[in-house]
């Protein structure tokens, strides 16, 4: 009988290749970036934002030439496994990303959010550094207006009849020529309209930080959206609005204006009045001739100093106004104090430690949330009416003045130097009333939960 013919064993399977599409993408990746680190300067960001679907074709094309090569050498053509499905998904999230980025209006949203100087331009270019000067006649009586998009202002002072203007430009491009364009189209515009002056530079890819030259006496208004603005002896009015930048202001002989939106102020030696508005950081004013008023929100510290005639504060939480500053005014998110002014001063506001020392006149306080004190140290004395909550109230006064007491503490205890009839207990209200030195300013204290202490000095 035959012998049965034997099954052939099949050959074993050839084992998938793996494949090289993700690797290279990384490899080619990573590249760029070292070469960009190295100090190349290539725009990968904008490439990406531009070019980012290459990647796609370019491991699709990678694996096209892995199957066809597969299937020359008769093995299973490497498939498609979760790193390359994250790797594909990653570029497209990111590559959709970037290139809605790279489309929007920055400059409309810098106009809107809280954004510094600086903030997206550039992101997707390199920068180029440019300087030119421009110098014609300034019309005798005109006032000039600068308007910057972008870049710092200085405006200093000469004997000349004309203006100069310096500009030391940065600009933000692909290549060199690309810069040289943007440059050449983005020179200062000076133009002359009868004794109206106007000054305009900067773009949306262009820092432009300028130096003017001007007449002393001619008036000044300056709106730089995105830079700091120095203004330095000016014989004529100053109206800045800076919505992003510090303001830096000396020697005016004038009023002065200031509008802003996030940034630092500073400004001395104004003969006239001084208003600052909007959202300001740290304030510091000294040596005013006329009039100080702050309105707005202050997120900063603020120190005055000198001021010939009122100061008035004005904020979502804070009203404050008093006639004359010979001391010096400090404020912060949870203290005020001043010393060395004159009255009548009134005060509206909550969660502050206040100090006064050495004032005269009348003085009017609503707080509560911090601890009023009162250290008048001028005779005669003025009126005196202060209502707090929560915190201590404390007045130092002469031994030797004369005044009219009504102090009342709910759930609080009066004590007093002077010699006054106190009442009450500490667990309802106590009071405090009479007559010290024969008399004279009223001096009526009340304050909800919180002490009340009348110290005697001198």
């Amino acid at each position: 009988m035959a012998s049965p013919t034997p099954t052939p064993t099949p050959a074993p399977p050839r084992p998938r290749r793996r494949s090289f599409a993700g690797p290279i993408i990384l490899i080619l990746l990573g590249v760029l970036f070292l070469l960009r680190n190295l100090g190349y300067p290539l725009p990968l960001l904008r490439w990406f934002a531009l070019y980012w679907p290459l990647l796609i074709i370019l491991w699709g094309v990678l694996k096209a030439v892995e199957y066809w090569q597969a299937r020359r050498e008769g093995a299973p053509a490497p498939g498609i496994g979760p790193g390359a499905v994250f790797l594909l998904i990653m570029i497209i999230i990111c590559g959709v990303t970037a290139n809605r980025l790279y489309s929007v209006n920055w400059t409309g949203v810098r106009q809107n959010l809280d954004l510094g100087d600086g903030d997206f331009i550039g992101l997707f270019g390199n920068s180029y550094d440019f300087t030119e000067e421009q110098q014609q006649a300034f019309p005798a009586g005109a006032s000039l207006v600068v308007n910057s998009e972008r870049g710092d202002v200085t405006v200093e002072t000469w004997d000349q009849p004309q203006i100069k203007v310096v500009a030391r430009k940065k600009v933000f491009a692909d290549n060199q020529n690309a810069a040289n364009q943007i440059n050449s189209d983005s020179k200062p515009e000076i133009t002359v309209a009868d004794k109206l002056v106007t000054l305009r530079a900067g773009s949306d890819r262009v820092q432009a930080n300028l130096e003017i030259f001007l007449p002393k006496k001619a008036a000044l208004e300056i709106d730089a959206r995105h830079g700091d603005i120095v203004v330095r002896e000016r014989e004529g009015d100053v109206k800045v609005n800076a919505p992003y930048g510090d303001v830096s202001l000396d020697s005016i002989t004038g009023n002065a204006d200031v509008s802003m939106r996030h940034g630092d102020v500073s400004a001395s030696n104004i003969t006239g009045d001084l208003a600052i508005g909007s959202r300001v950081n740290d304030s510091t004013v000294s040596n005013i001739g006329g009039s100080v008023s702050f309105s707005g929100d202050f997120y900063g510290d603020m120190h005055v100093s000198k001021v010939a005639k009122s100061v008035r504060f004005n904020s979502s939480r804070t009203d404050l106004e008093f006639q004359r500053l010979d001391g010096d005014f400090t404020m912060s998110s949870g203290d005020l104090r001043a010393s060395n002014f004159a009255g009548p001063f009134r005060l509206t506001t909550s969660s502050k430690d206040i100090h006064l020392e050495d004032f005269s006149g009348d003085v009017h306080i609503q707080n509560r949330n911090g601890e009023v004190t009162l250290q008048p140290g001028k005779l005669p004395l003025g009126n005196l009416e202060i209502s707090n909550q929560r915190q201590r109230i404390s007045v130092d006064l002469p031994a030797k003045a004369g005044f009219q007491l009504d102090a009342q503490a709910t759930r609080g205890e009066i004590t007093s130097d002077f010699d006054l009839k106190v009442s009450g207990d500490t667990s309802h209200t106590s009071s405090a009333s009479g007559v010290v030195g024969g008399g004279g300013p009223h001096v009526k204290l009340t304050n909800d939960r919180g002490d009340i202490e009348i110290h005697k000095t001198g």
